[in-house]
């Protein structure tokens, strides 16, 4: 059988002519803001990127992330990282073999199909994604729901945004954002809580500073357990302690009602159950808020004073909140805060949730999640069943609520299913309690996984890899924080066999149709449309959204009004119903909300303790979150070495109180460890943490962070200790916190290896280098790069391969020459010393560099106390000719010529901390004045912006005492 048909996008697209210089305005595939870029490409080949100053969401603004995207397209990341082809596996295990696509497609339906027929529709489950396309979300969705009768699919968008969904609903009715980014130029108070929004949402932050730049007057609350850059804006800062954010919200609502704060004429004619939770705030009294809180009671009362007495007040939220055993009462609580205060549906105020991933908006309109159907419809309502199966053209839907992701994973580790279909997502390092889903994975009979990167942790489980497009190549629509519609358009063909999600899960579909069915092939190629009516008829994405259009129309999230020629010309916000010109910028302004008597409804929110609170064996509470330069499981991120300069390895943060008092140094290796798993990292001192508390990146999942444990089982990263309890409204887990204990690590024996690689090898290597790291108790590998700016990056560039790792004692001098040969020690010319009695051995790889000889390559085992001038010595590209017998002598003392650089703050410009505290050192003035200086003298934050909140903290800082961050 030959391939179905499906077509992708214009031919013209697809195909540019050799050498042709093109410029195609698409959407950044990275957090919720929804940038606009523009991508430059010359036949085949991604060239560059750069803001779209056209699009309403960034106005040509990109943060390092989306500023480095075309890096991390260049040819020879895409053909080592990229999956080209079907692969299969015979056996869990063995390597996997290619295979076309016609034989790929038909053992995934054979298996599907069997499985169904022995087991059920429930038998088999699909987790996707929020960084799929809406078209394509839009399509698993109906292959699950409409054709093979589960509601087994559900999204990584569960992690992040199900219990803003769930918030949203309970109180105003709806699961729509009511506000807009223009709204930051309109409040008078921004209140920012649970959310890094100067990481996370670099481009909205720096809306932020301009908004606080035109108004001095505005007021900036900052709520967090960690004092993170985004604090440095703040006015009022709120240390609060993890978890306790229901207890703070409703402390404050019982000031504003005991002062007066409130509007009781909105109450009275827009809302619905205050008096309920009057009862639950009457006990949350400023004292008992302020104990169980861990803030000063004063700090209370000026929130509550600057939420309800500005003209205006906006609160932007995320993660804080969402990943929560309470996270449903945590949104539901912020917005009663609103409602009490009439603070929503006018220009600079309500209630704002940040979407984390770039569609995880798309996926809820689509009815992408276990629990809802098309146009924000509910599962759960008979008459919504009966609209959708209408429109798909089944008998029915069905009715039993489907596996959230939690559950799903659960359910396949129990072998309750037994087939799951993986899209766009890595849940082998970004769900919770790691040790259950690596179980469900290998439980499981049949995995797919489709993917456009073959390096993820989840490949290593499929029996089915399919190769899908990604950004640059995609075609379709994604929704940002805002409700706004941007167009994705494809700059280069996907790579090898590659094929877009939605054409992948259309073809597949078609061939279960026809198996299920019992009926002949229900397509006919030579007339490219389908013979009978198929559930499945799209021929290209805008087929697709033109169903997805059209099952809004008379919805909350209309957008009859728009379609693919309009969201050329400009993004747009829903609703936008038939007959409209233009989106609606915020809602409720009339006061009306969705609900049956058009009241929003005040939830009776009451505070509950964490799900694995701090206890004596478990003595501090671990969150987690995002780094600046990185995103998620850094399957496209971790390929570029420059975005590793701000946070060049993994560890876990601690105060530095704590760490004196458990005799810890910087750099110490610890275990950290939860009831389910631990995980052996470096400590590092942080003011950002408050005392009893950690802090480790989300991102560090095994593939950067790994070893063994005493049992031999490969450890898995941050996830390795996180909780699978979530939330009983919305099914989103705890991943912010996990109660652990922190113990130093008895690993004498070190080792460190760092070289330059040629950029056709170095992902290789790394990949390599996986399997090495499961052979020590401790192991990282990252990448990372030479001080070159991001305007010379595409042709200056150097790539290099750092692997640490320590043991209990040498290991065999097999394994290190095997380290040795990958990073090209194994010539004749490396420079070596050995002392097997003591452990230690050192190898050197010098090349000339004109009339330079330079360090390309070293490993330093047993004894690495000479790494940081070595490092320096390699990295920073500096003279080594002079030092040939200190690099091979264990314990030399740092040449006084070899000085670091000092730690990147700028990635744009390759700027340094020690280069800020020398600007600042001779720099008068204020902090706006000090910050001027440093942009005119050195261009940092001059480009992206996203360091400026590092660069105000240090022209914070006293002239005196230019400290590192």
């Amino acid at each position: 059988m030959s391939t179905l048909s499906v077509r992708a996008e214009p031919v013209e697209a697809l195909r540019p002519a050799q050498g042709e210089r093109r410029e195609t305005r698409s959407t950044c595939p990275y957090c919720g803001v929804g940038c606009g870029v523009i991508i430059e490409s010359q036949g085949v080949q991604i060239t560059g990127v750069r803001g779209d100053p056209d699009h309403p969401a960034n106005f040509g603004r990109l943060c390092t992330k989306g500023s480095t995207l075309h890096l991390t397209a260049t040819a020879p990341v895409t053909l080592q990282t990229r999956l080209l082809q079907p692969m299969r596996r015979e056996h869990r295990g063995d390597k996997p073999r290619p295979l076309g696509w016609d034989a790929a497609l038909e053992f995934a339906t054979e298996s599907f199909a069997q499985i169904i027929g022995e087991h059920g529709p429930d038998a088999v489950g699909f987790y996707i994604s929020g960084q799929l396309l809406t078209e394509d979300y839009y399509v698993f969705n109906k292959l699950a729901k409409g054709l093979v009768g589960t509601n087994n699919v559900d999204t990584n968008s569960r992690l992040c945004m199900s219990s803003a969904v769930a918030g949203y609903k309970l109180t105003l009715g709806a699961d729509a954002p009511p506000t807009c980014y223009d709204d930051v130029n309109h409040a008078g108070c921004i209140f920012i809580v649970g959310s890094n929004t100067a990481f996370a949402h670099p481009i909205l932050f720096r809306r932020i500073e301009d908004a606080r730049a035109a108004n001095p007057a505005l007021k900036i609350v900052f709520c967090d357990p960690r004092k993170t850059d985004t604090a440095g804006i703040a006015d009022l800062y709120l240390p609060i302690q993890p978890g306790t954010d229901v207890m703070l919200f409703n402390g404050l609502l019982h000031i504003m009602l005991w002062e007066g704060w409130t509007k009781p004429e909105y109450i009275a004619a827009h809302t619905t159950g205050l008096d309920d939770l009057k009862a639950t705030v009457r006990d949350c009294t400023p004292d008992l808020v302020a104990q169980v809180c861990g803030i000063r009671k004063e700090d209370l009362f000026t929130a509550a004073k600057w939420f309800a007495t500005s003209p205006a007040t906006l609160s932007l939220y995320c993660q804080g909140l969402n990943q929560s055993t309470s996270g449903t009462a945590k949104n539901a609580a912020l917005i009663n805060l609103h409602l009490a205060t009439a603070q929503i549906g006018k220009p600079g105020a309500g209630p704002f949730s940040l979407t984390g991933q770039p569609n995880a908006m798309g996926g809820r309109e689509v009815g992408g999640l276990a629990n809802l159907l098309s146009a924000h419809r509910d599962l759960s309502d008979p008459q919504h069943r009966a609209e959708v199966a209408a429109l798909w053209g089944v008998a029915s839907v069905p009715d039993k609520p489907g596996k959230t992701a939690v559950e799903m994973f659960q359910a396949a580790a129990d072998g309750e299913i037994r087939a799951l279909w993986i899209a766009c997502t890595n849940p082998a390092q970004s769900m919770p309690d790691q040790n259950t889903v690596r179980r469900a994975l290998e439980r499981a009979e049949f995995v797919v996984v489709q993917e456009a990167f073959s390096t993820t942790s989840t490949c290593d489980y499929a029996d089915l890899l399919l190769p899908a497009s990604t950004w640059g190549e995609k075609t379709g629509t994604v929704t940002n924080s805002e409700r706004r519609i941007s167009r994705v358009n494809p700059a280069v063909p996907p790579p090898g066999e590659a094929r877009h999600d939605w054409a992948i899960a259309v073809d597949f579909a078609r061939r279960l149709e026809r198996r299920l069915s019992g009926r002949p092939e229900p397509f006919d190629r030579a007339r490219d449309r389908p013979v009978e009516r198929s559930l499945f008829p799209y021929t290209c994405p805008e087929s697709i959204w033109n169903e997805h259009r059209e099952s809004t129309r008379g919805r909350d999230l209309d957008i009859t009004g728009m379609s693919y020629a309009l969201l050329e010309k400009t993004p747009l916000q829903w609703p936008m119903p038939e007959g409209a010109t233009q989106g609606k910028a915020r809602l409720y302004e009339d006061g009306v909300f969705p609900t049956p008597d058009g009241r929003a409804s005040f939830a009776n929110t009451v505070y509950q303790p964490l799900a694995e609170p701090r206890e004596s064996r478990y003595p501090f509470s671990l969150t987690t979150g995002r780094l600046r330069d990185q995103w998620h499981g850094m399957s496209r991120t971790g390929t570029l070495g420059r975005l590793f300069g701000h946070v060049a390895e993994p560890s876990v943060q601690m105060h530095p109180q704590d760490m004196r008092r458990r005799l810890l140094a910087e750099g110490d290796l610890v275990h950290v460890t939860s009831k389910r798993g631990s995980i052996v990292v470096p400590v590092q001192a942080s003011p950002e943490v408050g005392l009893n508390q950690a802090f480790i990146a989300m991102h560090w999942g095994g593939d950067y962070l790994g070893g063994c444990s005493s049992t031999g089982h490969r450890l898995a990263g941050v996830n390795a200790l996180t909780t699978s309890a979530y939330c009983p409204s919305s099914k989103q887990p705890e991943l912010k916190h996990a109660a652990v204990k922190i113990l130093k690590a008895e690993l004498p024996w070190s080792l460190l290896a760092l070289g330059w690689l040629s950029e056709d090898t170095a992902l290789a290597v790394r990949e390599q280098l996986r399997a090495v790291m499961e052979l020590f108790p401790f192991a990282s590998c990252v990448p990372f790069s030479n001080s070159v700016p991001l305007a010379q990056a595409a042709k200056g560039s150097r790539t290099g391969i750092l692997l640490r790792a320590a043991a209990h004692e040498a290991p065999p001098a097999e394994l290190l020459a095997r380290i040795e040969a990958l990073l090209g020690l194994d010539g004749p010319e490396v420079l070596r010393y050995a002392d097997p009695r003591r452990g230690q051995r050192r190898a050197m790889r010098l090349a000339r560099h004109g009339a330079d000889a330079r360090l390309e390559a070293f490993v330093l085992a047993g004894d690495i106390s000479a790494q940081a001038w070595i490092r320096t010595l390699l990295q920073d590209e500096l003279p080594a000719q002079a030092y040939g017998r200190l690099l091979l002598s264990p314990g030399a003392k740092a040449p006084v010529a070899v000085q670091s650089r000092g730690k990147l703050v700028c990635t744009c410009f390759n700027v340094t901390d020690l280069q800020i505290g020398e600007c600042l050192a001779d720099s008068a003035g204020d902090e706006a004045a000090r910050l001027a200086a440093l942009q005119a003298d050195l261009r940092c934050g001059t480009n992206c912006g996203s360091c400026i909140p590092e660069l105000k903290r240090l022209a914070r800082q006293p002239a005196a005492e230019p400290a590192r961050a």
